[in-house]
């Protein structure tokens, strides 16, 4: 029986048809958390606490993610979301920053009861800054209230995945580069901080080249925007949409020395710290002999912000 065409563009229906199941979860428990060393935005190395919390899955189902694995199909009751950060909180508190990644949009009340916010809050008064994840379409008013409730530093990251604009279409993240500039706009007016997610090789982009090419203009959008930290991603299959997309010769497979020519690219940009995402970062090497020295580099400009050695092998030829 021959596969179905693959969409012009993508909707919500198209791509939920193209998953498989959810894992089982359970309102009263964080999916999971880590600890892990980051740069901060005080130029010091600290540790940072990111709790991913379990609550229902987000509105926009973008073509490429697949974070809506460990989501619900109902929105958490009031008090779930603050139990779930409390058990994270008497495991490890001694950190300068926590980040609540809720696999959708932080001030979405389906998510997120709006009504769990002072509390929330109040389990933040130990930090510094406190990091949460939120669509730029849903940047507004109720941002601010949030902010005035911390006693640390809010910072809202938001996924531009790319500023082109052809490509951002079809990626069914319902929005613009300019609803994405509007929103950082927003929150620096408002003196709250922008982290920014930066896709290197989203689908639909016509090479790896131009892959590597976009995400350096990307990063430079996102801080021309107000952006001060930029995480760079690449782009995974895994999700059921993004299989039928590479079967289809659409999407290209971001390589490791990838990664490394856009951070050596843009680090030398001023105000800003740009991370590359090391998670899995071993499924973009290409070659065995030096995957682990392409990582520790990408791991050593993470933290230093500066160009590192660049990486000679013998095996694959390659800087």
């Amino acid at each position: 029986m021959p596969s179905r065409p693959i969409p012009t563009q993508f909707d919500n229906r198209n791509v939920v048809e193209l998953r498989g199941p959810k894992a089982t979860l359970n309102e009263m428990e964080p999916y999971e958390f880590l600890v892990e060393k980051e740069l901060l935005s005080d130029s010091q190395t600290g540790d940072s606490i990111t709790v991913f919390l379990t609550n229902r899955e987000c509105g926009f189902k973008c073509v490429m993610c697949d974070l809506w694995k460990n989501t619900l199909d109902e929105s958490v009751n009031r008090g779930s979301i603050p139990f779930q950060i409390r058990q994270v909180l008497e495991k490890s508190t001694a950190a300068k920053q926590i980040k609540l990644y809720n696999s959708g949009s932080f001030f979405d009340s389906k998510s997120i009861p709006a009504e769990d916010h002072a509390e929330i809050a109040s389990l933040c008064d130990p930090f510094e800054n406190v990091v949460v994840e939120n669509h730029p379409k849903l940047v507004d008013e109720r941002v601010l209230g949030f902010r005035d409730r911390l006693k640390g530093k809010l910072e809202v990251a938001m996924g531009l995945e790319t500023a082109n604009e052809a490509v951002l279409a079809r990626l069914n993240k319902q929005m613009t580069a300019d609803d994405f500039k509007r929103a950082a706009g927003f929150l620096r007016e408002c003196d709250i901080a922008v982290r920014t997610f930066v896709l290197l090789n989203p689908p639909f982009m016509s090479s790896g080249e131009d892959g590597i090419e976009w995400a350096i203009k990307s990063i430079e959008f996102a801080v021309k925007a107000g952006s001060g930290c930029v995480a760079v991603i690449p782009t995974r299959a895994g999700n059921g949409a993004m299989e039928v997309i590479e079967k289809e010769g659409l999407y290209t497979k971001p390589e490791i020395r990838s990664i490394e020519r856009v951070m050596d690219a843009v680090l030398p940009i001023e105000e800003v710290r740009v991370f590359s995402d090391l998670w899995e970062m071993r499924k973009f090497a290409k070659c065995e002999a030096c995957a682990d020295q392409r990582i520790s580099r990408l791991e050593r400009m993470n933290f230093t912000q500066m160009p590192s050695e660049k990486i000679g092998c013998g095996e694959c030829g390659g800087e």
